[in-house]
């Protein structure tokens, strides 16, 4: 008889199995590395924007990064609750509904990781407690799902973008490691800059969600199967075009000048390439390139209006 990987992983000890699902659900080099560029874009462009020169220190960057990734480590932890019936139904693969980690551990994960931050960030910079106070206030309505579920679900556009706004209150408290520890007010351009979080996170849920037709499967929630297969792509590709645009008022507030509108433009036709050939035969392999070409634009906008600047400032400063 050929015994059962899935029934095996069952009896593994709890910190394999919580490594084992952080591989499957919240790759930490993959997500951490987004993250990082995240909040350090973020304080990168406020810093600009306040022509402050210079970076954060080092430790406090470091702590907020922490606070950062695991704030997006609880977002997935209370999607795993708010979707555990839909997952057990309709995707018995998951690490949940399989039995390799349960709720209740995963709630107690959660419960530890909020009091590290909650320690951290008392010690280190307790003015930031407020933020991070709003951005877990929201996390929990959302967990809630803002207590109207069954309203949300039958109008997909108003949940996607009431949980979206949960990006920028991110990006609110990873710039606040600069302004507000600062005690200055925050630069104006930051608007810009939260809108176009707000629109990556869209691009990259939108993105994510597009399927060829024969890759559709029951129980699986895609932009295609609800809106067209073409439309979803079309869609995509306007609120592309948006967060470009977006960027470049962003990019003009911090007074980047031309080079980065032209590093803007080429980034935007690279990236909705792979939507044009998805639209010319629905293909797998394109519809897939959709969902990669998400995560590049996201990481290219992130470092086009904060990292990269800042690196080139850091460089001029001490070489």
């Amino acid at each position: 008889m050929i015994p059962n990987p899935m029934s095996d992983e069952r009896q593994w000890p709890l910190w394999k199995r919580l490594y084992q699902y952080q591989k499957e659900r919240f790759p930490l080099p993959g997500h951490g590395a987004l993250v990082a560029a995240f909040s350090f874009s973020a304080v990168a462009y406020s810093r600009i924007c306040r022509g402050v020169e210079g970076f954060i220190p080092w430790p406090v960057f470091l702590v907020g990064i922490f606070t950062t990734v695991t704030l997006f480590l609880l977002v997935r932890i209370f999607d795993e609750h708010k979707d555990a019936e839909d997952d057990a139904r309709f995707r018995s693969h998951l690490p949940v509904p399989r039995g390799l980690v349960s709720l209740h551990e995963l709630k107690w994960v959660g419960i530890g990781t909020v009091a590290v931050q909650v320690l951290l960030n008392a010690y280190f910079f307790p003015e930031m407690l407020l933020l991070y106070g709003v951005v877990l206030a929201y996390l929990c309505l959302m967990g809630k799902e803002f207590f109207i579920p069954e309203w949300l679900k039958k109008h997909q556009f108003w949940y996607v973008t009431s949980h979206m706004f949960i990006i920028p209150l991110i990006d609110i408290y990873a710039s606040g490691l600069d302004w507000l520890l600062a005690g200055a007010e925050a630069p104006a351009g930051l608007l810009f800059f939260f809108a176009v979080s707000y629109m990556n996170g869209i691009v990259l849920e939108v993105g994510r969600k597009i399927r060829a037709p024969d890759n559709e499967a029951e129980g699986v929630l895609t932009y295609t199967h609800q809106l067209g297969t073409a439309r979803a792509a079309w869609i995509w590709l306007v609120i592309l075009l948006i967060t470009c645009v977006l960027a470049v008022f962003a990019a003009g507030y911090a007074g980047y000048g031309t080079v980065a509108f032209a590093v803007l433009g080429v980034v935007f036709v690279v990236c909705s390439l792979p939507a044009w050939y998805f639209l010319r035969g629905f293909s797998p392999k394109s519809a897939k390139a959709i969902e990669y070409a998400s995560a590049l634009w996201t990481i290219a906008m992130y470092l086009s209006l904060g990292g990269i600047p800042m690196i080139q400032h850091l460089w001029r400063m001490y070489l």
